[in-house]
């Protein structure tokens, strides 16, 4: 499978459909859209780039993104997208990793050890590549063929190359019709989050679809501007991580704005608190659906619908706006004990996912696949339980859960309590070291509260031994270009406080 067919079906079925805006300026049809793709196609094909060699994309969101990744894909060619915000060494790393033999970059001077092409979109040579005579069709590919490389974030370690097969990203785009959001030839797909990952895999269902594409004029998350373009473009659909969702709300809240113009936000990529939820529904009415997904199992692990967002009268509503939703078309999934054996309803274990969203495994890393994989399921990471009903919830990645006095306790359950008070804006629980109790949990707040307010708040709610032991007050919690408070710093943080 080639999504590089998929554009040129769009632009045999509607070839003056609009298909591609900078802002509200209209760049392409999905003929001239197509005919683009084709063309830097036919110009990597000049550069000695052919099926199954890899080209990294490491630009911003930009009207030139999509003819390039699919003029990838015209050539057979797999695209290694690359975090925007990346430092160069980062950057330079995966470019050696991935032994790409090209790469588009937004700066070639950050690179004057590189050994490969880097094509600049403002550049001439990108003016070459772009003015290639086009190729007749896009290269046919098999299943299996790696279509896109995808870097995980690297948090703990080196980052890892996730093989997404054309199978992968076929099961995918189908999931979010069957289980997501329909999606009409008059939707508009809206490009805030980074198109190098969740937002940009996005693209291809709506590129199925014949679908509009707006690039907005900052190339990032405004919601001012967000809220101008959906109410230009109308039926608009993003993907946005939660603390983009939260901004959103308290953005509309400040100017009275309502999302006139939004279809769907599809939220994910880290813990939506339940009340941030709510808040978004008051603000925004049930525009709102959940999403869980891995870089290795791309946005297609489980789903949380529309319905189940807006039912606020049903009566396990707060437990079902506090899960990630069920299992979606495309795959199966389980909660297994450390011996790898499938748990009960109810029981908390580490969460596996089998089926064709699947990566195909880490690009040269067998010690890695070898510890992802057991008996044909991938092993997440994650830890959470299942319902009777097959709902899924996290409690927290299995190296963030914090073992005290023996007992398991799981930060975003703290978390969840802490942030029921109106004092507290954001908050990020770990655990410390402690030669008594193994560990004990630390929160940090965000806030005006006091510690006597945030005990009482705990103790209304949690279990006595769950409730922090610390609380320790910060501006603003770190965070990655994504939005995910990075705890590896926060322990950092208490690791120096030990130290001093």
């Amino acid at each position: 499978m080639n999504p590089a067919l998929w554009l040129a079906r769009a632009a045999t079925r509607t070839p003056e459909a609009p298909a591609l805006f900078h802002g509200t300026d209209l760049v392409a049809t999905y003929s001239a859209l197509d005919r683009d793709a084709a063309a830097i196609g036919a110009g990597l094909v000049a550069k000695g780039i052919g099926p199954g060699d890899r080209v990294a994309i490491f630009l911003s969101n930009s009207p030139e993104f999509l003819p390039i990744l699919f003029g990838i894909w015209y050539v057979g060619a797999t695209a290694v997208p690359i975090n925007a915000k990346l430092h160069p060494k980062e950057v330079a790393y995966i470019l050696t990793a991935s032994d790409a033999g090209l790469a588009f970059v937004k700066d070639a001077d950050a690179f004057p050890e590189a050994s490969i092409p880097l094509i600049e979109p403002n550049g001439d040579a990108f003016s070459a590549v772009r003015a290639t005579a086009p190729l007749d069709a896009p290269q046919v590919m098999n299943p299996d063929d790696t279509l896109w490389l995808f870097y995980t974030s690297g948090t703990t370690g080196r980052p890892k190359g996730a093989q997404l097969t054309g199978a992968n990203l076929a099961a995918m785009s189908l999931a979010y019709l069957a289980d997501v959001d329909r999606v009409d030839p008059g939707d508009a797909a809206l490009y805030a989050a980074p198109m190098s990952h969740g937002a940009g895999l996005y693209a291809l269902v709506h590129v199925l679809m014949g679908a509009r594409h707006v690039i907005p004029n900052s190339g990032g998350f405004d919601p001012a501007e967000i809220f101008d373009l959906a109410a230009h473009h109308n039926n608009v659909s993003m993907f946005a991580a939660p603390t983009m969702v939260k901004r959103m709300v308290e953005a509309a809240r400040v100017t009275g704005t309502t999302g006139h113009g939004i279809k769907t936000v599809v939220y994910g990529g880290g813990p939506m608190y339940v009340a941030d939820i709510k808040a978004a529904l008051d603000t925004f009415g049930p525009k709102f659906v959940q999403i869980y997904g891995q870089g290795e199992a791309p946005m297609a692990i489980t789903a949380l619908s529309r319905e189940d967002i807006a039912e606020s009268t049903h009566p396990d509503w707060d437990r079902r706006l506090a899960s990630v939703g069920r299992a979606q078309s495309v795959g199966a999934i389980a909660i297994l004990d450390p011996d790898g054996e499938p748990l009960p309803p109810g029981e908390t274990g580490e969460i596996a996912v089998k089926g064709p969203i699947v990566m195909a495994g880490y690009l040269d890393a067998p010690e890695a696949n070898a510890r992802a994989f057991r008996d044909g399921w991938l092993l997440t990471g994650d830890v959470g339980h299942l319902d009777p009903d097959g709902y899924l919830t996290l409690h927290d990645r299995a190296k963030d859960m914090i073992i005290s006095g023996g007992s398991n306790i799981y930060p975003r359950e703290v978390e969840e309590a802490l942030l029921t008070h109106p004092g507290v804006t954001e908050v990020s629980v770990v655990g410390e070291a402690h030669p008594e109790w193994g560990e004990i949990v630390v929160a940090f707040v965000v806030g005006t509260a006091t510690p006597e307010d945030l005990d009482a708040t705990c103790t209304a709610s949690i279990a006595r031994f769950k409730k922090p032991k610390r609380y320790l007050f910060v501006p603003e919690l770190p965070k990655n270009n994504y939005g995910k408070v990075l705890k590896t710093e926060l322990r950092a943080m208490l690791e120096d406080q030990r130290g001093a």
